[in-house]
């Protein structure tokens, strides 16, 4: 007889968990990831608590302080854990994804939101869910319904394991400023998924004051496949704006329309930071360039490699589930084409 619990399918769901640990992919989450994926239908929000989540301050366990490598004299560094982040969100983006797809609701609205547990949890959050449930069991029986409350925040500590030594991706230099006051990508954001919103997250989890966002204008997208499905500009903008203010409150977000692959890059001098994707490498090297024949001061760029089609970063099992999990704009529009053919088909 099986322990997982009998879930009625709901629009509209939240999922509260916490994290112990970056290192590894928080593997028991994805039993109660899966369980309610498979019971939403429109939307689901992942809210995961990590005293790592807190970007503030240096941390300690049982009054000492815990390894996070060569920062730990100076504070957490974001940008020292870029790798683990992506890794984190990639991982669980993946579990509910590819449950998603399975149950052909290629356009469920699937959220991943980082959150520090000193903050008072804000029940704004979860205020739309229909149901909201703990995952903080190992075991998919200890996926429960929640009531929302007004007080409080449902986590508290978190354990540390020693820093493991891994080969880096992404950034290159030793060691990274905890935050970049601007960082900067750009993309077309069209039917915004779950890859989009790794980048957009790991944008604005480096950038302490302001996250510059191009957004492709529409005129550069005539040739798109599907492109009677594309979503107009102000649709795209709005839905960057949303998601960002949403996984990050308190930054200032410059969410602009771009008609070249350097936007505002190519002219402010206060960009310290340049979030691409593997398949945007070239673009990210014709930006430096430029910057560097207009005497603008450098970019660090950091690699977003987990949502690319060939997955170093990830093992062979995570490796093959986002090959399988496709997230990709194209793909949306063919099934929202494709969906629709067979609708009026069986309509006439």
């Amino acid at each position: 007889m099986s322990d997982q619990p009998e879930l009625d399918g709901v629009r509209r769901a939240a999922l509260i968990a916490r994290i112990y640990n970056l290192r590894q992919p928080p593997t028991f989450l994805s039993g109660p990831i899966s369980a309610v994926a498979r019971h939403t239908t429109d939307n689901l929000r992942i809210i995961l608590f990590s005293q790592l989540f807190d970007q503030d301050h240096n941390f300690t366990v049982n009054g000492r302080e815990t390894d996070v490598g060569d920062q730990s004299k100076r504070g957490f560094s974001p940008a020292g854990h870029w790798d683990d982040v992506q890794r984190l969100l990639t991982y669980v983006y993946v579990q509910a994804t590819k449950v998603a797809q399975e149950m052909n609701r290629v356009l469920m609205d699937i959220d991943v939101l980082l959150k520090a547990p000193k903050e008072s949890f804000d029940w704004e959050l979860t205020r739309d869910a229909e149901r909201t449930y703990r995952g903080e069991s190992p075991w998919l029986a200890g996926v429960q319904p929640t009531q929302n409350s007004s007080s409080g925040s449902p986590l508290s500590t978190v354990s540390f394991n020693a820093r493991r030594k891994r080969r880096p991706y992404g950034h290159t230099y030793p060691t990274p400023p905890p935050l970049f006051p601007v960082a900067a990508l750009g993309g077309t954001f069209d039917h915004l998924h779950a890859g989009h919103k790794i980048l957009l997250s790991m944008g604005a989890w480096i950038a302490r004051e302001k996250l510059i966002v191009g957004v492709t204008d529409d005129t550069l997208l005539k040739n798109k496949a599907y492109k009677e499905v594309l979503e107009p500009l102000a649709v795209r903008t709005a839905r960057v704006r949303g998601f960002l203010e949403l996984f990050k409150p308190g930054l200032y977000y410059d969410v602009v329309a771009i008609s070249d692959v350097y936007g505002p890059t190519a002219w402010d001098p206060n960009v310290h930071a340049l979030i691409v994707s593997k398949e945007t490498l070239p673009g990210a090297a014709s930006i430096h360039k430029h910057r560097e024949e207009k005497g603008l001061p450098p970019l660090r760029t950091f690699v977003i490699d987990v949502i690319s089609s060939s997955e170093a970063s990830l093992d062979d099992r995570d490796a093959e589930a986002l090959k399988n999990t496709k997230m990709s704009s194209t793909f949306i529009r063919q099934w929202i084409v494709h969906n629709r053919a067979q609708i009026d088909g069986k309509a006439s």
